[in-house]
């Protein structure tokens, strides 16, 4: 790893834009009130945004812009190339629609590379906005409550007791959405892998497959929601599924016995938190309850055919 010398900050947050007007100007300003303990730049790279992404980026002077064609873009590649363009010793990347949701999240996200020089990559909690339709609301907070306690960090590294795929992909699991990872790794050992969807499954898999440590900071969290309506989630599970496979990471096929027990158990599960939930009105409850098993009915439908559909596996 680089010496403490070659480093002119602790820390880099990279945010990748491409026409993010809708929440840059609240998530910049949430960056720049971080109380941390360390110092720490803000780099910007831009797409090729047609909106008031620029202007709102020229608004802080404080903020580092890069800018690329549009068509450079990669998920990977451009994470490569915020790693290379960082000063910081540690990588910190957001999306364009991820909000820093306390002034303690870059202490919270970065701590955990002090407890081992193993650690190399930490994942960061996400919270839905206030504003997300409340089904996918559970599904957010059911998904990061399964990673560890609120109170703890929870570390992930590879071990026999990973007996199948199943358990290999829970603990590999990665989302760059809110994520940190050492500057040298990702500029050396461990860069993301160029693929069109999943690099972050991947440089998941690739930490713990080298021996390293995936750390899960639960209390750096992220105000994180994708809107989309019930007819677009099957389409969004079935490019999920698919994009996994790409990039050779196993799915298993439900069977339809199985699709109807999750739907079943889903369905009542949930109909049960909307109306117990204080957060949701009486109309949003109704809409819920009504739309309630179409969600688990589309999400369980487009797993079935991302699975099922043909595809090139990645490097093929």
């Amino acid at each position: 790893m680089a010496s403490e010398k070659e480093y002119e900050f602790d820390a880099t947050v990279v945010i990748l834009t491409y026409n993010g007007e809708q929440h840059l100007e609240e998530i910049l300003n949430a960056v720049h009130a971080q109380r941390y303990g360390g110092t720490f730049e803000t780099l910007v790279i831009d797409s090729g945004s047609t909106d008031s992404t620029l202007d709102i980026i020229a608004k802080n002077p404080w903020v580092r812009l890069h800018q690329i064609p549009n068509s450079e873009f990669g998920h990977g590649k451009t994470r490569n190339l915020g790693a290379h363009l960082a000063k910081g010793r540690y990588v910190v990347y957001l999306t364009h629609d991820a909000t820093p949701a306390s002034d303690r999240w870059l202490h919270e996200i970065t701590a955990p590379f002090d407890i081992s020089e193993r650690i190399v990559a930490v994942m960061g909690s996400q919270a839905p906005r206030a504003d997300a339709f409340p089904l996918l609301r559970y599904d957010v907070k059911n998904t990061f409550a399964s990673f560890g306690p609120m109170h703890g960090t929870t570390l992930f590294y590879d071990d026999d007791f990973i007996q199948d795929e199943g358990v290999r992909n829970a603990v590999t699991f990665y989302s760059d959405v809110n994520s940190a990872a050492r500057r040298s790794v990702l500029t050396g050992e461990i860069p993301y892998r160029d693929v069109s969807y999943a690099e972050d499954q991947l440089l998941g898999r690739d930490v713990i497959d080298a021996g390293y440590i995936k750390a899960y900071a639960p209390r750096a969290v992220v105000w994180h929601s994708n809107e989309m309506t019930i007819l677009e989630y099957d389409d969004r599970m079935f490019e999920e599924t698919q994009g996994l496979r790409e990039v050779g990471i196993d799915v298993a096929l439900p069977s339809i016995p199985t699709v109807i027990k999750l739907v079943v158990g889903g369905v009542l599960r949930d109909a049960v938190r909307l109306v117990r939930d204080r957060e949701v009105t009486t109309k949003r409850k109704l809409h819920g309850l009504l739309v309630n098993p179409a969600y688990h009915v589309q999400r369980w439908r487009g797993v079935r055919r991302g699975v099922r559909s043909a595809l090139k596996r990645y490097g093929e």
